[in-house]
């Protein structure tokens, strides 16, 4: 029997505040779904735009951070596979294809600004700032005398 690749990886924004559930078991599930906009040119030759909207569906601790830290408007990259549901409802057979996560990315900042070059601190007053640079080789701390070098840790 050949072997089959079911992967997918997916950037956009969130279209609505995910939605996190429990099943009887206890077990946490969360949805949502994902605006993926795309440009290309018609016949004419006019740029033209175009949205796709994608259903999400992330379990268990995944499931959890993304209810509590993604909202509508938020941008993420989602990496996962596609599934298929199958049901029967008010005697109509329905189905669905959808992406189960198994890994949710957030690319927004913190504080909702898209900039790769902002600081990332705690509120006020605490000894430790940490700013990200571009190069995301370097942290530095201001309790530190000089920066820690990512490349010189061993693992």
């Amino acid at each position: 029997m050949a072997r089959s690749l079911n992967q997918v990886i997916l950037m956009g924004n969130i279209t609505r505040d995910p939605e996190l559930r429990q099943t009887p078991s206890g077990q946490n599930v969360v949805s949502f779904s994902l605006a993926l906009n795309r440009s290309y040119k018609d016949q004419n030759g006019e740029w033209q735009e175009s949205t796709d909207y994608v259903d999400i569906v992330a379990w268990g601790s995944l499931a959890e951070r993304v209810s509590q830290y993604l909202f509508r408007g938020s941008r993420c990259l989602v990496q996962g596979r596609l599934q298929s549901r199958n049901w029967e409802q008010e005697g109509q057979k329905r189905s669905k294809v959808e992406v189960l996560a198994n890994d949710v990315t957030f690319l927004d900042s913190r504080g909702g600004n898209n900039s790769d070059d902002q600081e990332i601190s705690p509120k006020s007053s605490s000894s430790s700032k940490k700013k990200a640079t571009k190069s995301k080789d370097v942290v530095e701390e201001e309790f530190e005398e000089e920066p820690i070098n990512l490349d010189e840790i061993p693992f």
